[in-house]
């Protein structure tokens, strides 16, 4: 299967007019494809997923919203990414027809190390983090703008975050972005249907960087967890890093704070229960209750916990991961 993936992908397509090719796409084959559609997009080979995505709406027989998809996917390309396409050998190349071949990973580690950027880059950098429909690419450029000393940057991520309707996961990582770059100051949000007010500077970077109280809450679950399957402190764990890149600055995320054992038993059954929805489709909710020692005293802090929670995967759903 990965071997006509291959041939596909370097296989000039005609991608003029409406008739398509005689070719249709196995469910199984769909998938390798949209998987190494993400993967081309992540590791920025813009020409490569050009030449994917006009395969792909040549092929017949797919569901209309998947050709509206890719074709939304394609424009954008071509709009941000002109001067990106391929050969038939699969080589990058520039558009005016240049055979060098682009080494993009060396590219970015020479321009964030040594400060060697022109206008155009730092545009296109900024560019990205707002306007590109895959999230991935949007925090790769946050983590890039985060080293750009240019007086641009920092007044364009501000803009972005109080002016556009951004996820709050990305709220989360331009706010760390932000403070690497060294803003100081606050600034208001609307996060999960609240408006609040941040202090750029007291933005965690990391786990270690925020309260205790989160590391207890993930461990606690870890532990109840590695004894039902091996693989669910992993999940927690990332479920966990999502949930608080959403939470920070909220009403729940305050609650949280309060970092007494009753929270922790509250927000850690609460974790778990939406983890167990998330992975199986349903959960046992008195089993959990029983694990955390949810009593009848504790039953409305744990159901409050648990609809936060239960927010921020919903929220994902319908708009795609962003961590």
């Amino acid at each position: 299967m990965s071997n006509k993936a291959v041939i596909f992908i370097t296989t000039p397509t005609n991608t003029q007019g409406d008739n398509k090719e005689n070719v249709y796409l196995f469910p199984n084959m769909l998938d390798q494809y949209q998987n190494q559609l993400t993967r081309m997009l992540e590791s920025e080979r813009y020409g490569e997923a050009k030449e994917l995505l006009r395969f792909l709406l040549n092929c017949q027989g797919e569901e209309k919203r998947h050709y509206e998809e890719w074709n939304n996917l394609l424009t954008w390309l071509d709009i941000a990414f002109p001067a990106y396409e391929t050969t038939g050998n699969d080589i990058h190349t520039l558009a005016d027809g240049s055979d060098d071949d682009v080494d993009e990973e060396a590219l970015r580690r020479d321009v964030l190390s040594s400060g060697n950027y022109d206008e155009a880059f730092v545009q296109q950098v900024l560019y990205i983090m707002q306007h590109h429909p895959v999230a991935d690419q949007q925090i790769l450029a946050l983590e890039r703008a985060a080293y750009l000393q240019h007086p641009l940057v920092e007044q364009t991520i501000v803009s972005w975050l109080t002016s556009a309707e951004v996820h709050p996961a990305l709220q989360f990582k331009a706010l760390q972005s932000l403070k690497k770059l060294g803003t100081v100051g606050a600034i208001e949000l609307e996060r999960l249907g609240e408006t609040v007010e941040l202090d750029i500077e007291a933005t965690p970077l990391s786990m270690d960087d925020f309260p205790p109280v989160v590391i207890r809450v993930v461990e606690r679950v870890e532990s109840v967890t590695e004894v039902i399957d091996a693989s669910l402190p992993h999940f927690a764990r990332e479920l966990w890093k999502e949930c608080l890149q959403c939470l920070y600055g909220t009403a729940a995320y305050t609650r949280l704070l309060n970092d007494d054992d009753d929270t922790v038993d509250c927000y850690s059954a609460a974790l778990h229960q939406v983890l167990e929805l998330s992975l199986y489709g349903r959960v046992d909710d008195d089993d959990v209750r029983d694990a955390y020692g949810i009593t009848d005293a504790l039953r409305f802090r744990y159901e409050q916990a648990c609809r936060s929670l239960r927010q921020i995967v919903q929220f994902k759903n319908e708009h795609g991961s962003q961590s």
